[in-house]
């Protein structure tokens, strides 16, 4: 019987750890490769696949940031690969930051064998199914979530939030203002799942008008209602083994809140116009813009349905806190834009790219998709400058207001004051005004009512 090797890249700039492992295993259980920088950690990656990467801080001395930043890589473009972690002793913060980046356990020197195979089989034995290496350079199809663009911090967030996803096969609500790529991280969870040979059907509910919702999900007979000449499959009948998106699941009437919460309670729906109920075996990922608790203290979203979604939340950040992230989609989507219009563009002036981190974004990514693409179809020359951007983000000032506190006002006030001041700011979004407060949301609504804001 063939057994596959256990593919290993050691990265140490001693020999101990490789040492270990040549005792420990022979030849026929592994495949062991070495490196001792950091500079060809990531090349080796972009050239071989690896199940599992052991990691000594003998290699990061004044470069912890690096490795920080090539273990977020890791962990989020390549998701089969288990990262060990090796410290020295009183390196407890590099430990954390290393399990924070991805790893899935630290260890600390002098390590004996029989320790080091304990904790090589244990994460081999729990190790992701989620697919391939993405950093490989050639031969891979690339996924949607090779082609998420990012290295902010808010972003590595969502890289392993959305691999957490795929790995479990439960509903997933995501959350987040308009264009900050809510749908590209459904397909990019259904993508890694073990579903991700079945279909994945988006259904834009605030699209479509409230009678043909029941239609779109679940489908219809002939003769069901007027115009239903044909019987047609709904989306959940069309993703069977797969995934169905819910984009503005906010928008959903109280009708269609029941049939779909039945149907994640009961794996079962019905045809409109028919009786007999049909199995459905569907992940279901919704997404809102909106604040669903909010909706349900108005009495617009049923609470049973929102915890029914609500089993792994993921919040995409809006762009304006993405920081750094605007250097690289810019420079990702003026090459794309360059490419589709045949404009060859060569670069952008300093105070270009000055202007675009200035502005708050308020559309998000596809705003800023839509700004580069209109500069780069217009702009009359190869070097994109300040001038060829619209008024509304070269004439920007911020809108950041100062709170004026004078001596002999109470804490409330002050409080009030501010509260007020961050709602008006956020155009009355309180989920953003409760993560810019830093307090929870359920706090803010109370301070609302208690300050007689709403």
């Amino acid at each position: 019987m063939h057994i596959d090797k256990i593919r290993i890249i050691c990265v140490d700039k001693g020999r101990e750890l490789a040492s270990h492992l040549k005792q420990i295993f022979d030849e026929t259980q592994i495949s062991l490769s070495y490196q001792r920088t950091l500079d060809e950690v990531v090349d080796r990656f972009e050239r071989e696949a690896f199940d599992l990467m052991l990691f000594s801080s003998s290699v990061t001395q004044g470069r912890q940031d690096s490795a920080i930043e090539i273990l977020e890589l890791v962990s989020a473009k390549c998701p089969r690969t288990q990262i060990l972690f090796f410290t020295e002793p009183g390196q407890l913060k590099l430990a954390n930051a290393a399990l924070k980046a991805g790893a899935f356990h630290y260890s600390t020197f002098p390590i004996s064998q029989e320790e080091l195979k304990l904790l090589i089989e244990t994460a081999i034995a729990t190790s992701p199914q989620l697919g391939t290496n993405m950093l490989l350079q050639a031969g891979n199809e690339k996924t949607t979530f090779e082609t998420m663009i990012g290295r902010s911090s808010a972003v590595l967030q969502v890289y392993r939030q959305i691999r957490q996803a795929a790995a479990a096969d439960i509903p997933v609500l995501l959350m987040g203002e308009t264009g900050t790529g809510k749908e590209l991280a459904a397909q990019a969870i259904h993508e890694l799942s073990n579903r991700s040979r079945m279909a994945c059907i988006p259904v834009h509910i605030g699209s479509l008008p409230p009678d043909l919702v029941a239609s779109e999900l679940f489908g219809h007979e002939k003769g069901a209602f007027t115009n239903a000449v044909h019987r047609r499959k709904g989306a959940f009948e069309m993703a069977e083994g797969g995934t169905v998106f819910l984009d503005e699941i906010a928008t959903i009437d109280q009708k269609m809140q029941v049939s779909l919460l039945r149907l994640l309670e009961t794996s079962e729906f019905c045809r409109i116009g028919s009786l007999k109920s049909m199995q459905s075996d569907v992940r279901v990922i919704a997404a809102t813009n909106a604040d669903l608790e909010d909706e349900i203290r108005k009495g617009n979203f049923r609470e049973d349905l929102y915890y029914r979604l609500d089993v792994l939340r993921i919040e995409m950040p809006p762009l304006r806190e993405r920081h750094g992230d605007i250097n690289l989609l810019s420079d990702h989507f003026i090459k794309t834009a360059s490419d589709d219009f045949k404009k060859n563009v060569r670069g952008v002036s300093s105070d270009f790219m000055s202007c675009l981190e200035a502005y708050p974004w308020p559309g998000n990514i596809r705003e800023l998709k839509n700004v580069i693409q209109r500069t780069v179809i217009c702009a009359p020359e190869d070097i994109l400058r300040i001038s060829h951007l619209p008024d509304r983000i070269r004439l920007f000032k911020s809108e950041k207001t100062a709170i004026q506190i004078n001596v002999g006002m109470t804490l409330a006030e002050v409080e009030k004051e501010l509260i007020a001041r961050t709602l008006k700011f956020n155009r009355n979004n309180r989920s953003r005004t409760s993560s810019m407060l830093n307090i929870s949301r359920r706090s803010l609504y109370n301070k609302i009512l208690q300050y007689n804001l709403s």
